[in-house]
């Protein structure tokens, strides 16, 4: 569960809590008012070097189209071993958990327009392709957008930096 003194980090503006976050968030949308924003949530994990379970990354992006964007991203890391469903699965719920909580702070903070979509680490070609309508499913069950592989570059490109 995604709490208010979790760490995140910004290439930015360093180490920040979630109230930083969205801080930030608020900030750079309001700072661009003209432009097109979407708000991405995305995870990506891999077994940790150290044979201590698996890492998970989880970012949020705010991608003012055509002209950049920021990050966010925060390191959880659950100690057992997981098969692939369950890491994909794990990915999924983490990305939920925080797109859910974004939303709900979106709606109180004058930023109910930014609905997150959730950027899902897996696609047609691979191990994960037998994964898309499960992870898929869930996402849009909770109410959310889904983007897979080569779509989802919140989780394949910007959290998979920092596995």
């Amino acid at each position: 569960m995604v709490n208010c003194e979790d760490n995140f980090y910004s290439p930015t503006d360093g180490k920040l809590d979630y109230t930083g976050v969205v801080y930030k968030i608020a900030e750079f949308i309001k700072s661009g008012n003209d432009f097109v924003h979407q708000v991405v949530v995305g995870t990506d994990s891999k077994p940790s070097n150290s044979d201590k379970g698996v890492d998970f990354i989880t970012a949020v992006v705010v991608h003012r189209v055509n002209k950049g964007g920021i990050y966010f991203w925060r390191r959880v890391n659950k100690t057992k071993n997981f098969a692939l469903t369950e890491r994909i699965g794990e990915e999924t719920v983490l990305s939920l958990e925080l797109a859910t909580k974004l939303r709900d702070t979106f709606r109180h903070n004058g930023l109910s327009a930014y609905e997150p979509e959730i950027h899902a680490d897996v696609g047609e070609n691979g191990a994960t392709r037998d994964m898309i309508k499960w992870v898929t499913g869930m996402i849009i069950g909770s109410g959310f957008k889904a983007k897979i592989k080569p779509d989802s570059y919140g989780a394949s490109t910007i959290a998979d930096k920092h596995t």
